[in-house]
């Protein structure tokens, strides 16, 4: 069997000597662990060195992609075929190129894992004629061209180009707003109308440059700036305006801003241009997720933080971007598919956003969720006084105990009451009685009065016979009543 090793001087292949000893996995270590030993194991057969290191990186990174270089595929023809032996390989996936194009049987398990990490502990001592210092520096040297390569050092991966183009492209928009604005301003005091006619900066500076003074303007031909009818409502303007008579020195100034504008816009697209170009060189993803603008502008601000994100799409958007931001940094392949699809499933998420298609999150997750249409009601609230009381409130739902506890006390707040109003009337019946008490001793006393009255008068005067039988008459009934009354104050 051979063994296909490689180094970062050059192939090496060797024949193994003794194929019993692989069968013992766990102990094969101890094979390797002085340079004698490992020469009773394997044997050089055969090294192919690299001139230099760019050789170097061209062979391992024909490796790292799974592919066969044209210097091991000659050194595989020359060799291997010939022994007509199976090459036991480091990376399986080499392994299928290799049978698949030069038909030859490959072995890649656990025993040719052990193999390599024991050539490669005693490698001074199996490949005779490279000095270790050698060996160092083209290691050191095939490192960082390897990393170089995987991290997409190259001119056409040069960041900072569309740094420095997404900072000049923001410093010419302000000073174009600047220019133009100040244009309108200096030629609407001589024809103030043709800034509401025309609303394109461009255009309007590439009028002001073809005709100039606005007496011009019915002479002039602006078919290749204006349609029809916007150059018809430009010239009947001009002949009304209300603008300010100007000078030809005055013209000839604001003529030149004009040119400054023009010439400032065309380096602009230009600019914009080579942008696009830059961004789809370096980051094609993130180009087609956010734009070139956007996408130049989080390159230019790499390293500091990100703005928070509000919203699903945002936080969506975000994490695409990352996502294409790392594969177009460490990625292998430079094309725009994995932007594309995320592109679509943004905007298939937007869709049913909008529909209202969101989803529950508890439940089933089958069912929509419905939004209840806002209906504006004009209702006047009053104050509630009953919120600022500080007294504890009871549930509606209370026990069966407290209930109880509630009718006792009602029922004894009811004989309570029943028992002060027993009183009370006795009360009033002992009041009654006393009045009338009372009233009986002062009629009493009254009677007492007149009749000594009448005996003063029947002293004084005799009375007839008649006027004595009304007197006894009178007189019984009174005694009848006095008799009563006496019998009521001893009940």
């Amino acid at each position: 069997m051979l063994v296909l090793f490689e180094t970062s001087v050059g192939y090496a292949i060797f024949k193994v000597l003794n194929e019993k000893k692989l069968q013992e996995v766990d102990s094969l270590w101890k094979e390797f662990e002085t340079p004698e030993k490992a020469n009773k194991i394997v044997k050089l057969k055969h090294f192919e060195k690299f001139q230099d290191t760019a050789e170097a990186l061209a062979a391992f990174t024909a490796l790292m992609e799974g592919k066969i270089n044209k210097q091991l595929k000659k050194v595989l023809k020359k060799i291997v075929k010939e022994a007509h032996e199976p090459l036991a390989v480091a990376d399986a996936k080499l392994g299928g190129v290799i049978k698949e194009k030069l038909n030859l049987s490959c072995i890649h398990s656990p025993v040719v894992n052990e193999l390599m990490r024991g050539i490669r502990s005693q490698m001074d001592g199996l490949i005779p004629g490279v000095e270790p210092r050698e060996m160092a520096a083209m290691c050191l040297g095939l490192a960082h061209s390897l990393s170089r390569y995987r991290l997409k050092f190259s001119a056409d991966k040069v960041d900072t180009m569309i740094v420095q183009a997404i900072s000049l492209l923001d410093d010419l928009d302000k000073e174009l707003n600047n220019y133009i604005m100040r244009c309108r301003e200096w030629y609407g005091w001589h024809f103030p109308e043709l800034g509401k006619i025309i609303s394109d900066n461009l255009t309007y500076c590439k009028c002001l440059q073809k005709v100039g003074d606005r007496k011009n303007y019915a002479s002039a031909t602006l078919s290749e700036l204006l349609p029809e009818e916007v150059e018809a409502e430009v010239k009947a303007a001009a002949e009304i305006s209300m603008g300010t008579e100007v000078s030809e020195e005055d013209i000839c100034n604001i003529l030149h801003l004009c040119t400054q504008v023009i010439e400032i816009s065309e380096y602009r697209t230009q600019l914009y241009e080579y942008l696009q170009n830059r961004m789809m060189a370096i980051a094609p993803n993130v180009t087609v997720m956010v734009g070139e603008l956007v996408g130049a502008r989080l390159i230019a601000h790499a390293g500091q933080t990100s703005p928070k994100h509000k919203g699903k799409i945002s936080r969506m958007l975000a994490a695409k971007t990352v996502l294409a931001i790392r594969y177009d940094a460490f990625g292998e392949d430079s094309s725009s598919a994995m932007g594309v699809e995320n592109r679509a499933k943004l905007e298939a998420r937007l869709r049913s956003l909008e529909d209202r298609g969101i989803r529950k999150i508890s439940g089933t997750g089958k069912a929509l969720v419905k939004a209840e249409k806002y209906e504006h009601k004009s209702e006047v609230k009053t104050y509630d006084p009953s919120g600022d009381s500080t007294l504890p409130t009871f549930s509606k739902k209370r026990k069966i105990e407290q209930v109880d506890k509630e009718d006792d006390i009602t029922e004894k707040k009811a004989k309570k009451a029943k028992i002060k109003i027993k009183v009370e009337e006795e009360e009033e019946e002992e009041k009654n009685d006393e009045e009338e008490k009372i009233m009986v001793v002062e009629e009493e006393t009254s009677v007492k009065k007149k009749k000594k009255n009448k005996k003063k008068h029947i002293k004084e005067e005799p009375l007839s016979e008649e006027e004595a039988c009304t007197s006894t008459v009178i007189a019984s009934p009174e005694k009848k009543k006095k008799k009563k009354k006496k019998k009521d104050t001893e009940d």
